[in-house]
């Protein structure tokens, strides 16, 4: 899967925002036929980062959201500066 297909948006919440900065996670709206292993692999060849664990659910609107946990090596806030959410 083409990785700019399978992550659909980034969320910006109080929340996301706080899993950035607390839990080094990172919160995407994703593809609803995306796998984990298709998030993980999208995530680390858009952002050039390693995935430590990828956690999905399905929202009450229909929508695949999923968290990405990375590797303590990388910082999700320098991420979430990359790609404006700051």
């Amino acid at each position: 899967m083409d990785p700019y297909k399978v992550i659909v948006k980034p969320v910006v919440t109080e929340k996301a925002v706080a899993m950035i900065e607390n839990e080094n996670k990172l919160t995407f709206i994703v593809d609803k036929r995306a796998t984990k292993q298709d998030i993980k692999k999208a995530v680390e060849a858009m952002f050039e980062v390693k995935v430590e664990k990828v956690t999905t659910l399905v929202t009450m609107k229909g929508e695949k959201k999923a968290y990405v946990k990375l590797k303590p090596e990388y910082s999700a806030s320098e991420v979430a500066a990359r790609i404006g959410l700051f």
